[in-house]
């Protein structure tokens, strides 16, 4: 068995595992077929307002899941207020969106087809009547759910977009060689620096997790690194008093098109204080791949993020943590060894 084969044995086994912890039966996650039918109206344009917009307009396959732009981009170019994450190892993801709003891939699949500065369907109603209309999706749809095209449901359609999304895996960096195999050949000394910095005195691990049998660099909690804060700061009760009033509205809507409540973070799905500014850890893994960087896309570069992660764990132990230029480099040479050999070369996973 070559290494190749290795690595998707290893990710097959992995997904399984996803999918029977979060309740979801293998062998219907796991279908091929409903992977390919997701893959499809993933990539769909023609699900959108304007006929040009998709999920994988943002999820760029070639950008690690991500489109690379400062913040998401919709139809008739309009911005949206917060950073693409990538979708590659999403089915770690305990939570969805930044502020978490979303529990499940599914639920989280319904919001971008009908939001107005996404894909803007006037409705779901809009979504599923085009795909029960299509003569390719009707065979599909009745070959993966035994469903005729009179009863094919936005259920469906979310089940299989999430389980496209599920079958996005990406854990065999040369990190994950090293760990494997502890050859030293396999990451740079400098990498491994790195690393030594990255669980101890850098304490980046304390967020970004490294567990077993596969390290998800992520705590799937929320935390404040005062990203954006100052912004919203002089208004911050107006701004508050303002989106607890209108919970009527679609509360993604109103993060999407207001840059003022998307600084709110976590407080605008919980209305607890304590959550003002807070955002969902993001992987690390593939993280070289995927700037510019934090839920507002404001970072550039990732050795900038490296220094505000490194201010941050300062201010929680209450004294500077001071890193040599060199202990700098290795932290990055380090974050670089967890981008996937394939995702690097703009194959999929």
């Amino acid at each position: 068995m070559n290494k190749q084969q290795i690595y998707t044995l290893v990710s097959a086994v992995i997904l399984a595992c996803s999918v029977i912890s979060s309740g979801y039966s293998a062998d219907m996650v796991t279908s091929i077929s409903k992977i390919k039918l997701g893959e499809r109206l993933f990539n769909d344009k023609h699900l959108s307002a304007d006929g040009a917009t998709s999920c994988a307009t943002c999820h760029i396959p070639e950008k690690a899941f991500a489109d690379g732009l400062r913040v998401a981009k919709g139809i008739s170019g309009q911005l949206g207020t917060r950073n693409t994450p990538t979708l590659l190892n999403v089915n770690h993801a305990t939570s969805l969106f930044w502020d978490g709003r979303r529990a499940t891939l599914e639920e989280q699949a319904q919001d971008p087809f009908i939001n107005p500065r996404e894909q803007g369907l006037k409705d779901h109603e809009a979504i599923v009547k085009a795909v029960q209309a299509d003569t390719g999706y009707q065979s599909a749809f009745k070959q993966v759910f035994g469903a005729s095209s009179s009863v094919i449901t936005l259920a469906h359609i979310t089940q299989a977009l999430a389980a496209f999304e599920r079958s996005l895996i990406a854990v065999d960096a040369p990190y994950d060689d090293y760990v494997r195999t502890h050859d030293t050949h396999v990451i740079s000394e400098s990498a491994r620096r790195g690393m030594e910095l990255f669980q101890g005195r850098a304490r980046c691990v304390s967020c970004h997790l490294m567990e077993a049998p596969v390290a998800t660099f992520t705590d799937n909690q929320f935390h404040s690194l005062g990203i954006g804060y100052r912004k919203i700061e002089p208004r911050l009760a107006e701004i508050t008093t303002h989106l607890a009033n209108n919970r009527s509205q679609p509360l993604d809507h109103q993060i999407i098109s207001d840059a003022e409540i998307s600084e709110l973070g976590r407080f605008a799905v919980t209305l607890n204080p304590r959550d003002i500014a807070k955002f969902r850890t993001p992987s690390l893994r593939n993280v070289a791949l995927t700037a510019p960087y934090m839920h507002d896309g404001s970072i550039a570069t990732l050795e900038e993020a490296v220094d505000i992660e490194v201010y941050y764990r300062g201010i929680e132990l209450n004294r500077p943590l001071i890193l040599t230029p060199q202990e700098r480099t290795d932290l990055v040479t380090f974050l670089q060894a967890l981008t996937s050999p394939y995702v690097l070369k703009k194959q999929a996973p």
